[in-house]
Parts: C-alpha cells; sequence; structure tokens
C-alpha cells in the first residue's frame, strides 16, 4: 500500500516541536518504515523591522502539520499518544488522506520558495489609509491604491495643493495609520 498524506491538529506555535517529537517516536517504535515525511508548511518572506530587512519562514498553516504515512492502527495510535498532537484532520473513526493535487500544490510551493528569494510581505491592500515615514513625502496622509509584491512597490494616493496625486514607495517607506 502507497502512503498517503494526511493532516494533524498540533499545538500553535509548537509545530516544529512536535514534528521532531513525533519522528523520533516513530523511530523508538519501530514504524519508520511506515511514516515518510513530515512536514511544517512554510513560505520565507522579507520583512523590515525596526529598520532592518529580515527573512524568516513563515507558517502556512499555523496549528497543523503534514505526514505522509501508511496507515495503520498502530501508527494511528503512537501519533495520538504524542505529545502536542490533537487530531487528524477529518472523521474520528478514519482519518481522510489529502487529495493529490493538495499535496502537489503544497510541495510545490514549498520547494519553489527554497529556489528563489524570499518574497516581501507587504500588509497592505487597496483603499487602506497609510502615512508616509520616509521620503521626500514624509509625514504626509494617503489611501493605498495598489500593491505590487513582485517589486516590493506600494501606490499611494496622496493630496498635494488639494489634487490627487499617485506616488510610488517602497513598501517599508510607509506605514498604516
Amino acid at each position: 500500500m502507497a502512503k498517503e498524506w494526511y493532516v494533524l491538529r498540533v499545538q500553535a506555535g509548537r509545530e516544529n516541536q512536535v514534528k521532531e517529537s513525533l519522528e523520533k517516536r516513530a523511530k523508538t517504535g519501530d514504524m519508520e518504515n511506515k511514516v515518510g515525511r513530515v512536514l511544517v508548511p512554510t513560505e520565507r518572506i522579507s520583512e523590515i523591522k525596526a529598520g532592518r530587512k529580515k527573512v524568516r519562514d513563515k507558517k502556512l498553516f499555523p496549528g497543523y502539520i503534514m505526514i505522509e504515512m501508511d496507515f495503520g492502527e498502530e501508527l494511528w495510535y503512537l501519533i495520538r499518544e504524542t505529545p502536542g498532537i490533537g487530531d487528524f484532520v477529518g472523521p474520528r473513526s478514519r482519518p481522510t488522506p489529502m487529495m493529490p493535487h493538495e499535496v502537489d500544490r503544497i510541495l510545490s510551493e514549498m520547494e519553489r520558495d527554497e529556489g528563489e528569494k524570499p518574497r516581501v510581505k507587504i500588509e497592505y491592500v487597496k483603499g487602506d489609509s497609510v502615512k508616509i515615514k520616509e521620503g521626500p513625502f514624509e509625514n504626509f496622509d494617503g489611501v493605498v491604491e495598489e500593491v505590487i509584491p513582485a517589486k516590493g512597490i506600494v501606490k499611494v494616493i496622496v493630496t498635494i495643493f488639494g489634487r490627487p496625486t499617485p506616488v510610488e514607495l517602497e513598501y517599508w517607506q510607509v506605514e498604516a495609520i
């Protein structure tokens, strides 16, 4: 029987610890051959905090991990008894495996993130009120017109001499009001 992917509910913020604990328990319980990969789906993002650029891994699904396994009663109990794990996603009597297209999408997204530079985390959407904190329009208030994540640019409409004027700024040059 081929291994299938399942989703486990875990304590939020402890996904990596639970992953390591689960892998250790599978090893000590002679279940390594039934367990494939255990993943915490993440994406690499770049953000600026306190004037410094930081690259970090952001969890795609906080509170959940994915496990590739050959489902069996013995392994099911081993997993459910691992500290930090709530339960499988799906009915209590028989967990539901993930659809292959869902697994492929998540895995390809994670592999793509490893190969390219981290994407920029821009938390603004069209219509947000922002204050410009750097540049020639410093201390001006405006409204976000467009966000271009690929370039890290935010287009803001600023009122200058009573006229709305579009201004292109780096995402770190503005802050939410």
